[in-house]
């Protein structure tokens, strides 16, 4: 019997923007004194309405600025939708922005207590999981390092190791894999195979790379100029994605 637990419910998101570039912050005080500011409304989501059921693992595809990364954002907290609503019903470990939760002035010892006390996770819990977030990372060398001196496939590593430390009912990740070599990928990609297929996370994925989607996800949503065109099953949704221009 499927059960959902991330229910989308015609979920729009409208950003104002500045019609024109300003150079300052003084510039921009004085036009909006003036009143001489405007704005023009752009709608980067526009009724996204799906629901996805426990266990099952969803790749988003999509040219760049079709909006993947603002309904990923939605669903995992970050930001709220103009209209509609989302209801999660499970914890969620979201891998959205490369560095967000972390603090690149220190180390990598404290930003992984600092990222898994964001993510939820008590100090105990981290301190108990510590050689087992390192280890996957493979940043032991490095630990005492500040983050600012690492490259963003190590920054990449930390964030995914420490977010999956636990098992969430819930993995969101968002091009996180896109930046580090492609062993460590692999490496990803068996510990989200771990998760998916023994403890029954749910997954959400976007990546640019459309064969990892297809080897990562069973089922996609195809997001085009804030419109959703097609889902579906993954090799489907992906080859009608790939001949969009034939």
């Amino acid at each position: 019997m499927t059960e959902p637990i991330i229910v989308i419910n015609h979920v729009s998101m409208m950003f104002n923007i500045a019609s024109e570039q300003l150079t300052n912050l003084k510039e921009y005080f004085i036009k909006i004194a003036k009143r001489q500011l405007h704005f023009k409304k752009f709608m980067a989501l526009e009724d996204i309405d799906f629901v996805v059921n426990r266990g099952e693992q969803y790749g988003i595809v999509g040219t760049n600025g079709s909006g993947k990364s603002t309904l990923l954002k939605i669903i995992a907290g970050v930001m709220e939708p103009s209209s509609g609503r989302v209801a999660i019903g499970g914890t969620i470990a979201p891998l959205i922005e490369l560095g967000a939760g972390f603090d690149m002035e220190l180390t990598a010892r404290e930003n992984i207590y600092l990222n898994g006390a964001l993510l939820g996770y008590s100090r105990e819990f981290i301190r108990e999981r510590f050689d087992d977030i390192v280890d996957f990372a493979e940043v032991r060398e490095f630990l005492d390092m500040p983050m600012k001196n690492y490259s963003s496939g190590m920054v990449a590593r930390v964030a995914f190791s420490v977010a999956t430390a636990t098992i969430p009912d819930i993995l969101v990740v968002d091009e996180a894999l896109s930046v580090g070599d492609y062993r460590f990928q692999e490496k990803c990609e068996a510990r989200i195979a771990e998760l998916v297929n023994e403890h029954g996370t749910t997954l959400l994925f976007v990546s640019h790379s459309i064969e990892q989607v297809q080897r990562v996800c069973q089922k996609a949503v195809w997001i085009e100029k804030g419109h959703m065109r097609m889902i579906g099953d993954v090799e489907a949704v992906c080859d009608a994605y790939c001949h969009m221009a034939d």
